[in-house]
C-alpha cells in the first residue's frame, strides 16, 4: 500500500470489477445449493430452515474467502467451477460462523450487515439450526464430484476446511476470545496472535491453500501461499479491529466499538492504534513478499491488490 493509502498494485477500480465478478459467480453457486425445493438425494428441506440460511448466507458480503480461493487457483492456472464451488463451501463456513457469532450467548448482536441478524430475524433456535446446516451443507459441496474430479483432492479440501474451521481452528479461537472477556489479566501479545490466527486467520488461509490444492500447485508453490494466506489473514483480523474502533455503526452495518466494551483480546489494545497500523503495514509487505516466493510473477498482481484492498477496506 502507498504511503498515502492509495493502491500500488492495479487500479483499484479493476480490483473491484474483478471481485464484484467473482462475487456474482459465488453468489450463483450458492443460490443453486441453497434452492428452496429438495435436491436429488433429500426427504425435504423445512420452509423456514432453508429461508434463515438463505437470509444469513445470500446477497451479502464481498465474498472475499472465496474471491481468494478463485484467484490463488487462477495465478495457477487453474479455472473453471471447482475454485468457485469450494469458495462456497467456504462462505457457507463463514456464514454459519456469523450466526452463532451474534447469538445472546456469544457476541449478543442485533445488527449485521445493516439488518437484523438471523436470530432477530427469525428465532435463536432456527438460528443456531441454520447455522448447524450451513456446516454441514459446506462439507457436502466439497465432496461433491463437481468440485473435484479428484477424490484425494477432495478428501484434502474436506480435512483443510475441518481443521481451519473446528477445535484448532475459528472455533477454537472462539472459545480462546470467550475466555480472555473474564481473565484476571490481559492476554500476551504472543496469545493475541495465536487466538486471531484460529478465530479469523485459519480460514482465510484456508481459502488460499484451497486455490492451490485444486491448482495442483507444487510443494514450494503451496508452502508459499501458505504464508501469502497466513499474512492476509492475520492483517484481516487488524484492519477489522481499527474498523470497530475508528467506524461507526452506520458505515460498517453493524455495531461499532463492541471489542473495547467487551474488553475483547485485540492486537489494538497491545499494540495501540499507531503500532497496530504499522502492524497493518508489515503484514501487507509480508503477503507480497511470499506471492513473489511462489513464482507465480505478473499472475499474482490481483492477490498482490487484495492484500491492500484487506488493509484499506472502510468496512
Amino acid at each position: 500500500m502507498k504511503a498515502n493509502g492509495g493502491w500500488s498494485v492495479m487500479d483499484e477500480l479493476a480490483f473491484q470489477r474483478r471481485l464484484a465478478e467473482t462475487a456474482a459467480a459465488v453468489e450463483r453457486e450458492l443460490e443453486a445449493r441453497l434452492a428452496l425445493e429438495p435436491q436429488l438425494g433429500e426427504l425435504g428441506r423445512p420452509r423456514r430452515l432453508i429461508e434463515a440460511m438463505r437470509y444469513a448466507t445470500l446477497g451479502g458480503g464481498k465474498r472475499l474467502r472465496p474471491f481468494l480461493a478463485v484467484e490463488t487457483a487462477r495465478a495457477l492456472g487453474c479455472a473453471g467451477n471447482g475454485p468457485v464451488r469450494a469458495g462456497a463451501a467456504i462462505e457457507c463456513i463463514h456464514a454459519y460462523s456469523l450466526i452463532h457469532d451474534d447469538l445472546p450467548a456469544m457476541d449478543d448482536d442485533d445488527l449485521r450487515r445493516g439488518r437484523p441478524t438471523t436470530h432477530r430475524a427469525f428465532d435463536e433456535a432456527t438460528a443456531i439450526l441454520a447455522g448447524d446446516a450451513l456446516q454441514a451443507l459446506a462439507f457436502a459441496i466439497l465432496a461433491d464430484p463437481a468440485t473435484d474430479a479428484s477424490a484425494e483432492t477432495r478428501a484434502a479440501l474436506s480435512a483443510g476446511l475441518a481443521r481451519a474451521a473446528g477445535l484448532a481452528g475459528m472455533v477454537g479461537g472462539q472459545m480462546l476470545d470467550v475466555e480472555a472477556e473474564t481473565a484476571p489479566a490481559p492476554l500476551s501479545l504472543e496469545e493475541v496472535r495465536r487466538l486471531q490466527a484460529m478465530k479469523t486467520g485459519a480460514l482465510i488461509a484456508f481459502s488460499v491453500d484451497a486455490g492451490a490444492l485444486i491448482a495442483n500447485a507444487s510443494p514450494a508453490a503451496r508452502a508459499a501461499f501458505s504464508d501469502y494466506g497466513r499474512a492476509v489473514g492475520a492483517a484481516f483480523q487488524i484492519a477489522d479491529d481499527l474498523l470497530d474502533a475508528e467506524g461507526d455503526t452506520a458505515t460498517l452495518g453493524k455495531r461499532a466499538g463492541k471489542d473495547a466494551a467487551r474488553r475483547k483480546a485485540t492486537l489494538l489494545a497491545a499494540l495501540g492504534i499507531d503500532g497496530a497500523k504499522r502492524e497493518l503495514a508489515r503484514l501487507v509487505s509480508a503477503a507480497k513478499a511470499a506471492l513473489d516466493a511462489s513464482g507465480v510473477s505478473e499472475k499474482g498482481e490481483v492477490l498482490r491488490a487484495a492484500a491492500e484492498f484487506v488493509a484499506a477496506r472502510k468496512r
